[in-house]
């Protein structure tokens, strides 16, 4: 028996190193190549780009531009929504490192990979197995090998919402009570979930914990969960600060920010409004296997019991309530909300890898060897479905040039530089153009193509408008799009003299 449990043991370790190792390789290279053209991402860029270029600490814009009257262009550079913890980090490694790229990706890389430990350490309370299975949901999977470098705040918001919810798991488990450690570490946690995106961490942990102990009244054999309002309250507090003081100092700030960017959200037909139950066919695809896994084990755990689901839910452990109100109360909450887009959703992603390790462990009381071939089956179906996405996305990228404006960019300044051209570029629907081409802002005191400004030398311009059309560069690009009609670019020298 010793010799099989060691060989169990030893298999166990290299197939925890086996997927240790593809989570590294799929969020560090399914991205590529690197472009800041969709999910907004050059927004959130120019956040930090604005920090290190006009030392815009608190408060940034965002890179729109629009067209004047008559048409003459002129800048519609609104408030940036989006708190600053992340861009903070971003501007700090740029300083060490002088490079945007690692600087903009870095955080969410980071933050996947803690995540990934984060998850698989709270999962250990299961077991062994357990915990390779709450990994690997984690690590393969499409959600999390397409934020993992992405320059957004969702893999960061992700791991500062799931602290939240597994320092009240551990509390359930433990049955310990809440001391001051653990609420200054709560308020802690809390506040940097508010600065990186707002109170909307709320929704993932706060609902969930409000049913958990509505159900304690019911039954008070189940932990308290509950650390009091100080935390909640302090930490919302300092937002508010920020908060308050853009609405006092920043023009535009309380349109673009409060209005626009977050009370606008639960309002029909404005940002991404999509139907009510826009997740959760995306979470079955996207969460694939685990989430078919998920609801095959309840439906184990229904059938094994041959009950109504409501006393089968009275007979939960206070440890499987949580962690069941925790991965759907987010779910739940974020399809209320009209807005609706595939990543901000992911915040229950790491909470549902929880419960499948829970419900793995109360699996394998009844058949061991069933429930380690059925875990055995879902790790290898999610490394080649991973695998195999993310591989498709790389070399579709290198092949269609997907990163072609990174390109243009980057021959832009080397030319710029080589031949001390001062130059500047017109404003275009591709935001991402001013990070590529690293100026601040778009040009928009030209107006005709004939026009020679004082001291350019030449310009970007978008040569599938007027007046470019019929100009000769000597540079240019053009990027086909899915969605849209192709961008083309030109580098125009300008006449001297």
């Amino acid at each position: 028996m010793s010799q099989i449990a060691s060989t169990e043991t030893g298999q166990s370790r290299r197939t925890l190193l086996i997927v240790s190792m593809l989570t590294v390789c799929f969020f560090a290279v399914a991205n590529l190549p690197w472009t800041l053209d969709d999910y907004d991402q050059a927004k959130q860029a120019f956040v930090s780009f604005q920090m290190i270029g006009q030392q815009r600490w608190l408060y940034q814009t965002t890179p729109h531009e629009g067209m004047g009257a008559r048409g003459g262009r002129h800048s519609f550079h609104h408030i940036s929504g989006k708190p600053p913890a992340v861009a903070w980090i971003s501007a700090a490694l740029y300083r060490i490192t002088r490079s945007w790229d690692f600087a903009w990706r870095f955080p969410s890389f980071v933050a996947a990979i803690a995540l990934a430990v984060l998850v698989f350490r709270g999962a250990r309370t299961f077991g062994d197995l357990p915990a390779l299975c709450a990994l690997a949901a984690f690590s393969l999977n499409l959600l999390s090998v397409r934020l993992a470098t992405l320059v957004r705040t969702d893999m960061p918001l992700a791991l500062v919402s799931f602290a939240i919810g597994l320092l009240m798991f551990e509390k359930i488990r433990t049955r310990t009570s809440w001391t001051t450690r653990d609420r200054v570490a709560l308020c802690l946690v809390l506040t940097a979930a508010m600065f990186v995106k707002g109170p909307i961490v709320w929704a993932f942990v706060l609902p969930p914990l409000v049913i958990y102990q509505l159900r304690r009244k019911w039954r008070p054999t189940f932990p308290n969960a509950w650390s009091g309002w100080i935390p909640w309250v302090a930490s919302l507090a300092l937002f508010y600060l920020w908060l308050i003081s853009g609405i006092r100092f920043i023009d535009g700030f309380y349109e673009d920010v409060v209005l626009n960017e977050f009370a606008a959200r639960f309002h029909e037909g404005i940002h991404r409004s999509q139907p009510l139950l826009f997740y959760i066919p995306h979470l079955l695809q996207k969460f694939a296997p685990w989430s078919l896994l998920i609801i095959g084990l309840l439906v184990a755990a229904l059938r094994k019991t041959k009950a109504t689901t409501g006393k089968w839910l009275g007979k939960l452990s206070p440890e499987m309530f949580w962690l069941m109100t925790w991965a759907l109360g987010g779910i739940v909450v974020m399809s209320l909300i009209p807005s609706k887009r595939v990543d901000r959703i992911f915040p229950a992603v790491p909470p549902l890898c929880m419960l499948l390790a829970a419900q793995i462990k109360a699996s394998m009381a009844d058949n061991f060897a069933r429930v380690r071939r059925i875990a055995a089956c879902a790790i290898i179906f999610a490394s080649i479905f991973t695998g195999a996405y993310s591989a498709m996305r790389v070399i579709d990228g290198y092949l269609n040039d997907r990163d072609a404006l990174v390109k243009f960019g980057r021959e832009v300044r080397r030319i710029a530089e080589a031949e001390h051209l001062r130059y500047e570029v017109l404003p275009s629907r591709d935001e991402g153009m001013l990070l590529y081409l690293q100026r601040p802002r778009f040009y928009t005191r030209i107006i005709e193509a004939t026009a020679t400004p004082p001291g350019l030398d030449a310009l970007v311009v978008p040569i599938d408008e007027d007046p470019w059309r019929s100009g000769k560069f000597p540079y240019r690009v053009t990027v086909e799009k899915k969605s849209e009609d192709p961008s083309s670019y030109g580098f125009l020298m300008l006449p001297r003299g």
